[in-house]
């Protein structure tokens, strides 16, 4: 970066058979800003990870990572003194497991109760009657038990996932003190459904929860500073619209269309109260209430980016590769989603790219090729570019023996790529 940029980090790392790969992406961009092969995954090489990005005017204002020990005390060591999230998805996953185990019991004890019942349905003799008759009614009991003890966890973890969102129903901005009441009164529940085999699973997030609610403080930070600009029946009004359309961003097509009505109606609300001020209000409250973080699972569209190539060269990656993806991925353009239309990089630094990735790519080697020196040329014929529109006709012939590039046509939500086409 020319200048000074402030970014939220969100950071993972993904294995090449036993090497470490750590990647670090901008939250609203989702631009890699570094990603490389390590060694390990110390915090020393997460700190010097870090210690990178500031070399190159990266400056962070937080981070969001699941708990490995090297990722958060590398970024501790680095930035002391900022903002450390944890990820959402990894504090529940064990818990919302529990369900998916009971949710498959349940289904084993029905067919448990139907096979009981066809056995009973077959005996003859008066004895064999009764014998398959007490061996339906222990069916029947075990299966009723197991269908309760699913239904009420779903129940209540639907509570708790409502609960966790950050705006209320009623469209304020939830407290920390609030959310940390409902979040206690929740967990004592699930824990009475089968005390000593959930009791383990709730314990890390009771002993994480001041962690779970740092992005509650946040918006209650957020949400003391609107109100000194936005009218207070206004900002309720826009806080639930950008719930609806945070909401439709995460849904599929038919619970997406409902959303999308639902938050029309409140920015029409919105609209009516604000009139001439609704457009720069609402782009305030969308704009502060979009930077609360709470989990790094973008990162993972990054993961699904690399997979393929891990699977195809068999985890066999180089460093070369790894920037050739990055590239890639900072200057393509989203087919879909919020950000349709716009590459990362545009995002990131707020300048449209003049060309596609490939020309810009195509660029890129020319450059490279230009500044060789005298007697150090290239030992192989130099690199072509060859793109395949959408009309079916070749950008540019093929000299023979030349390396050929297939362009990639990547959406957000899908990630193949023809790796064993890439040079």
């Amino acid at each position: 970066m020319p200048s000074k940029k402030l970014v939220f980090y969100l950071s993972d790392e993904i294995f090449a058979i036993h090497a470490p790969i750590l990647v670090t992406i901008d939250a609203q961009s989702t631009a890699i800003l570094n990603i490389e092969l390590a060694s390990d995954r110390s915090a020393e090489t997460w700190r010097t990870h870090f210690e990178a990005l500031e070399h190159h005017h990266f400056f962070s204002l937080g981070m969001a990572s699941d708990r490995g020990k090297g990722v958060v005390a590398g970024y501790q060591a680095a930035c002391d003194m900022a903002l450390w999230v944890a990820d959402y998805f990894h504090e529940f996953r064990d818990l919302f497991e529990v369900r998916n185990q009971w949710e498959r019991k349940a289904y084993a004890a029905i067919n448990k109760e139907y096979e009981a019942a066809r056995r009973f349905a077959n005996a003859r003799s008066e004895r064999n009657l009764q014998k398959r008759l007490q061996q339906y009614d222990t069916a029947h009991r075990a299966c009723e038990q197991a269908i309760t003890l699913y239904d009420h966890l779903d129940v209540l973890l639907d509570l708790l996932r409502d609960a966790l969102h950050i705006c209320s129903p009623h469209g304020t901005l939830r407290t920390p003190e609030g959310v940390r009441a409902e979040l206690t009164r929740l967990l004592d529940m699930i824990a009475e459904l089968d005390g000593a085999a959930i009791t383990q699973t709730l314990k890390p997030i009771r002993h994480h929860i001041d962690d779970i609610l740092l992005p509650f403080k946040q918006a209650e930070a957020i949400a003391a500073e609107l109100r000194l600009v936005v009218p207070h029946e206004a900002l309720d009004f826009l806080v639930l619209a950008w719930h609806q359309d945070h909401l439709s961003s995460q849904s599929g097509s038919k619970q997406k269309h409902s959303h999308q009505r639902e938050r029309d109606f409140w920015l029409a609300c919105a609209d009516a109260l604000l009139d001439e001020a609704f457009d720069t209000l609402k782009a305030l409250v969308f704009d502060k209430l979009d930077s609360i973080i709470r989990a790094s699972s973008l990162v993972e569209m990054v993961n699904s980016l690399l997979r393929p190539y891990l699977s195809s060269c068999k985890g066999q990656i180089t460093q070369e590769t790894l920037n050739l993806i990055m590239f890639y991925h900072n200057h393509r353009r989203y087919k879909s989603g919020k950000r349709q239309g716009k590459a990362p990089i545009e995002l990131l630094t707020g300048k449209p790219l003049e060309a596609p990735w490939w020309e810009l790519l195509r660029q890129q080697i020319n450059t490279k090729r230009s500044v060789t020196t005298p007697g150090t040329g290239l030992s192989r014929p130099p690199l072509q570019l060859v793109v395949n529109n959408d009309w079916g006709t070749d950008r540019q012939a093929i000299a023979s023996g030349q390396t050929t590039v297939d362009p990639i046509d990547a959406t957000e939500n899908d990630c193949r790529h023809k790796d064993s086409e890439a040079a």
